[in-house]
Order: structure tokens, then sequence, then C-alpha cells
């Protein structure tokens, strides 16, 4: 990557580490509280460690990074030779990380260009991508903010929890709490829509819901090229059969990525989750 321009984003888009060091990206840490202990994602708490805290009913709430954190890493960032920064994080629907970004930005030492991805995970991991790859190639600091937003408005999420109660104690559902009611008697498919998690369908058993989401993801992608992530929170089993499967279904399947979601996003979804991200290219 050209010295010239920098690129940051949080631990919400749970990139593979290969691809953060390949394009030095630097990555800011939301924080999850469990009891009186206040952890940084991905540095002082795992995903292993939010599931056994949820399972064990423990208190588990997420903070945004404080702006002084982002300014400290755009001050090296500056530093380091830095000419320009583009800065792409969660949705700011979903969290406070984004507004943060922005106070840092506004008294950064060089210009700064702040995305709202309006997605979580590999969702808004493909869109901090599409920026690193804009900068290798060469283009400026509006262009490759503007590849960030691009590639993020093209890409989907979709979701099974085995629960909603994780998301509406955390207050992270908007209308999915018309489906609360019937929770126990539906398996929940959400998706992200306007930067939020909305509900998608209820379908009833959890081997269904998990058809469905590949169904979903199939004809998401359609026949062209496609990037796809599968994510999960301890449920390796039921993630991977379903890389497999989609890695015999979608024609145009480029990229395959399985990966654990990070304490953050595990906090509020909870054990059993199983996502699929389509980033079409």
């Amino acid at each position: 990557m050209p010295s010239d321009l920098a690129l940051v984003t949080d631990s919400t888009a749970y990139l593979p580490q290969e691809a953060l060091d390949r394009h030095g990206i630097t990555v800011v840490p939301l924080s999850v509280a469990v009891g009186d202990s206040v952890l940084c994602e991905g540095v002082e708490i795992s995903p292993k460690d939010v599931a056994e805290a949820l399972r064990a009913k423990q208190r588990v709430t997420t903070s945004r990074p404080n702006p002084e954190t982002f300014a400290a890493a755009y001050r090296a960032a500056a530093e380091a030779g830095a000419t320009g920064i583009v800065s792409v994080h969660i949705s700011g629907e979903l969290s406070g990380t984004v507004e943060a970004a922005r106070l840092a930005a506004a008294e950064a030492p060089v210009p700064v260009r702040v995305v709202d991805s309006r997605l979580v995970g590999m969702a808004l991991g493909y869109g901090v991508l599409a920026a690193a790859e804009a900068i290798a190639a060469g283009r400026d600091l509006a262009e490759a903010a503007e590849a960030a937003t691009r590639r993020a408005a093209g890409t989907s999420g979709f979701f099974y929890v085995d629960t909603l109660e994780h998301l509406r104690r955390g207050g992270r559902i908007g209308a999915a709490r018309a489906m609360l009611g019937s929770a126990l008697a539906v398996k929940p498919l959400l998706h992200l829509d306007g930067g939020r998690i909305e509900p998608l369908e209820k379908v009833r058993t959890a081997s269904r819901a998990i058809a469905r989401l590949e169904e979903i993801a199939v004809e998401r992608s359609g026949e062209g090229e496609v990037d796809i992530t599968v994510h999960h929170l301890a449920a390796e089993e039921r993630a991977e059969p379903l890389a497999e499967r989609l890695r015999a279904r979608v024609p145009g399947l480029r990229d395959l990525y399985v990966g654990e979601v990070g304490a953050v996003i595990g906090a509020h979804v909870g054990p059993g989750l199983l996502a699929v991200v389509v980033a079409p290219r």
C-alpha cells in the first residue's frame, strides 16, 4: 500500500489477520463489559469468552471507542507519513463508533474521510478491502472512500440466531421487536436493512432456518462474481457445512471465508449465530 494514504477500521469488521497485515490496516477496538470488567475486543476478550459469559447469564454490554482512541490512531498514521486517511466503520444505526471517528477526524492533522458502512462484520470488511484495493491502485482519498461506500452498498448480510433475547437486551433489533411475542415458537431470520437489524422471515425449526439461509445466499449471489463470508458464534459445526454447500452452489464464487464473529457482535447475537455475507464484485 502506498504510504501517502492510511486505512483505519474498527474491530467489528472481523477481517482475517492476513488481510489486515497485507494492507496495513489499523483496527480500533470496541469494548465489551462482562460484569465489572471492561475489555478490548480482539485484545483482551475472545468470542469463546463472551459465549461462555452469555451461557452463564452474566451481564454483557458493549461500548464504542473513545474519540481520543481514534485521534491517536489518526495522529500515528500522520506521523508515519500518511497525507490522508480513510476510516470505514460499523453502521451508525448500531453503534456510536462512526460518530466517535467523525469527532476525531475534525481535529486530525491530515484529512480523514469517515465512511459509515451501514453494515457490520465482513459486510463492513468488504468495504474496507475495497478501500484498500483502491489505495493500492493509486486512487486518491475521495476515490478510496467512494470505493468503500460503493462496495458496502452492494453487500448484503443475512443471519439466523437461536434466540432474540440477546438482541432484545442490547436494543439492537429495531422492528424485530414485533417478533418477540412468538420468539419461542419460531426461528428468526434477520438481515441488515438501512443500517439496522430487521426481521426477514420466520421459520419453524433451526434446520429449516439454516436451509432457508442457504437459499437466500444463493439467490442473492446470482450468476456474477461474488465473495461470501460465513460467520458464526460457537457454531463451527453449522458454519463449515454451510460454506461447503455454498461453494458447490454459487457459480461466480471468488473468495469464501469462514470466520467467527468477535466479542462485540457475539454479545448481541449469542451462541449459535449463523450468518452469510454476500458481496458482489
